[in-house]
């Protein structure tokens, strides 16, 4: 029966193949073009007039000062729109040119923008399309103008199809001239072959390159609209609403974001990255007077210094990378005589390398604390100082980095250049990283982030009533667990004078955040000892994890359905129908396997938990016309950060708080809450319950 069913879902997955869906049910045959330039508002009412769904996209070109950048163009700060196409059908667009330098421009451009607002990017009557919405909203932004739903961005609807019948399509495979050949047979010019060696306000408008180049970008944009939608609607609707009603509304708060940038303290950061360059050579003196003129390069891990450890030295090989055997040694086991290139250096390895040497070379212990610190003021050096510098906005003397809301496969942002989302906390590192982030004179930062929201995810799903009460109470989950894991009385997991309070509360948190994904003994130990600096034995971790399973009887039952029906359906998804496809479900690998039936049961929390956090970002969207003061600055992990003028505060903390706690669909039955914090650095944000 298990082979059989195997089997019908194969075909089935055969059946997503978007591009035979394209072929016998989509194109139905070549369209003609009917693209033409229009230079009045006239035209424009006339194009647009009685349309439900229509597709724009802008042509932009540097300003005068910014004519030698070569990626200018593309920065909201540096540019300027050139002209808007727009399709209202397939194989028909209209080209709307504004500030070309040649030919002829559109008559009455104050008019045309007064009336585009609200009778088109504001209209909740038009599905506003563009193929990357968060660049045009970065664009729209600059005018003050939020796009309002019902909106469609492409990129993501693409980010949501199936490339194969085991993935779906990444962002470097969503490029609309990658998409167009792929999909519907055609090969659009690239951008250089029709400017050549020129910006785009300076072709000629009404020349047929400039129309057809101009005029194929919206209507591809509106044929990939319906395309992405009739697969959709056939294969799985949940990722149309998806689409519709989270990532297009996300897409245009990316482009917020993008636009305003973080505010940053840049004579702050100089003056610490001279700091860190001091300690930084202190460190190599140090370790060079212990080592002598082995050079360790700037991660102290060059193939000369192991040769110094592990030939010279004799220490153990604790590790091996990822090109060896993947398998780490505790000290005072069985080491293999691994090649140099091999045994990892890692900071677990240096961890485990200190531990031996404590019992067996105790000369050595002050090395690897030096070694470690070195790599720490490394990473901060490198990373999120010289790291953020080289992306500082030379027009806006911001950071504005590229937020990625479908980088990764639960539903999470990413970023890049710079990776904004992995920035210490405060008070983690001596530098004070965050602090690098500022508020402008009259200005207030303002952050509100999600309480445990995975968790109370995960207590949604697995329906313990112990985790719903703690949460439905107002209660504390870590102490809860703490309770369920030593069989002691609630109060007195409570009681922070206890004795055993702080490693017990430590190993309740790790538990709780690894808990619904499979924790196992050895998994707990590894996570305690080298996140915690814990030793726990794994007779203990496997006790506590018993004691977890029995402590929070559904949780396990939950678990074990969600692996069979994910081996079953060969897929995992969010509550709201995201899914992340699973091949390795089935396999006889145990260690592929074991890795699929985690990410089974990861994704629907972290997932579902991503999920909430984009509705309230379409919340916000909604409500930021009526605030054109407040401004959306960064999202990291769960946690929004705004730009405010300082006598909005509390108007604003109402109305993020709103946005973030709605219920966000019917069935979650769990309270959210965000927790506010506002002041003038991002690193030294004063909590504000209480407080407005």
């Amino acid at each position: 029966m298990g082979h059989a069913l195997g089997l019908l879902w194969d075909n089935i997955y055969s059946e997503f193949d978007i591009h035979k869906h394209i072929k016998t049910t989509v194109l139905g045959g070549i369209v003609s073009l009917e693209y033409g330039c229009i230079l009045t508002l006239e035209d424009l009412q006339a194009y647009l007039s009685g349309a439900s769904i229509a597709a724009f996209d802008f042509e932009t070109a540097p300003d005068d000062a910014y004519r030698s950048d070569d990626r200018a163009a593309l920065d909201a700060h540096k540019s300027h729109i050139t002209g808007i196409s727009f399709s209202v059908a397939e194989g028909d667009a209209v080209y709307l040119p504004l500030a070309h330098r040649v030919g002829e421009n559109a008559a009455e451009q104050d008019a045309v923008w007064g009336w585009l607002n609200p009778a088109f990017f504001m209209n909740p009557a038009v599905t506003k399309i563009a193929h990357n919405l968060a660049f045009e909203s970065a664009f729209l932004y600059a005018k003050g103008i939020v796009v309002q739903e019902p909106c469609y961005d492409t990129i993501a609807a693409a980010q949501l199809v199936y490339k194969n019948e085991k993935e779906f399509r990444s962002l470097g495979d969503c490029g609309l001239k990658t998409l167009v050949p792929e999909y519907f047979g055609e090969q659009l010019p690239s951008y250089t072959e029709t400017v050549g060696g020129l910006h785009f306000d300076e072709l000629d408008p009404q020349a047929e390159r400039t129309v057809r180049y101009a005029c194929a970008d919206s209507d591809y944009a509106l044929r990939l609209y319906h395309l992405f939608n009739n697969w959709f609607d056939r294969f799985l609707p949940k990722h149309r609403y998806i689409t519709e009603k989270i990532e297009s509304p996300t897409a245009v708060y990316v482009g917020l974001m993008r636009y305003n940038g973080l505010p940053i303290d840049r004579p702050l950061m100089e003056q610490k990255g001279s700091e860190g360059e001091e300690k930084l050579a202190e460190l190599r003196r140090d370790i060079a007077f212990i080592i002598g003129d082995i050079p360790i390069g700037a991660n102290a891990s060059t193939a000369a210094f192991k040769k110094y450890l592990f030939d010279r030295l004799k220490l153990p090989k604790v590790k091996q990378t990822e090109k060896g055997r993947g398998v780490t040694k505790r000290a005072g086991g069985a080491f293999l005589p691994d090649p140099p290139e091999r045994v990892a250096l890692d900071d677990e390895a240096l961890i485990l390398l200190r531990e031996y040497c404590e019992k067996n070379r105790p000369e050595l212990v002050r090395l690897f604390d030096l070694v470690q610190e070195y790599r720490r003021w490394g990473k901060i050096k490198s990373t999120y100082i010289d790291g953020y510098l080289k992306y500082v906005n030379t027009a806006t003397g911001r950071i504005h980095p590229d937020l990625l809301p479908l980088a990764t496969e639960t539903g999470r942002f990413a970023s890049k250049n710079p990776n904004c989302q992995y920035m210490p906390r405060a008070g983690a590192d001596d530098i004070g990283v965050r602090n690098f982030i500022a508020a402008p004179e009259g200005k207030t930062l303002l952050s509100l982030d999600y309480s445990q929201i995975e968790l109370r995810v995960g207590a949604f799903y697995c329906k313990d009533e112990k985790m719903l009460e703690t949460y439905r109470s107002g209660g504390d989950i870590h102490a809860q667990t703490t309770s369920v894991i030593y069989k002691i009385p609630l109060e007195q997991a409570k009681d922070k004078n206890a004795p055993e309070y702080k490693e017990r509360r430590t190993i309740a948190k790790n538990c709780n955040f690894g808990t619904f994904f499979g924790l196992f003994p050895k998994g707990l130990q590894k996570t305690l000892k080298f996140k915690a600096g814990l030793d726990v034995s794994l007779d203990e971790c496997d006790r506590i994890i018993r004691s977890l399973k029995s402590g929070y009887p559904r949780l396990s039952r939950w678990q074990e359905e969600t692996k069979r029906r994910a081996e079953f359906r060969k897929y995992t998804e969010t509550w709201l129908g995201r899914r992340r496809s699973l091949p390795g479900i089935t396999s006889t690998n145990w260690n592929v396997k074991s890795f699929a039936q985690r990410v089974a049961m990861n994704t629907p929390i972290q997932g579902t938990a991503a999920d909430i956090l984009k509705l309230a970002l379409g919340r916000i969207v909604r409500g930021l016309p009526e605030r054109p003061w407040l401004c959306p600055l960064l999202q990291i992990h769960d946690e929004l950060v705004f730009e405010l003028p300082e006598n909005q505060l509390k108007e604003a903390v109402l109305f993020i708080k709103i946005c973030m706690e709605t219920q966000p669909f019917e069935a979650f039955s769990v309270p959210i809450v965000a927790e506010a914090a506002a002041g003038k650095r991002f690193g030294e944000l004063r909590e504000l319950e209480g407080c407005l």
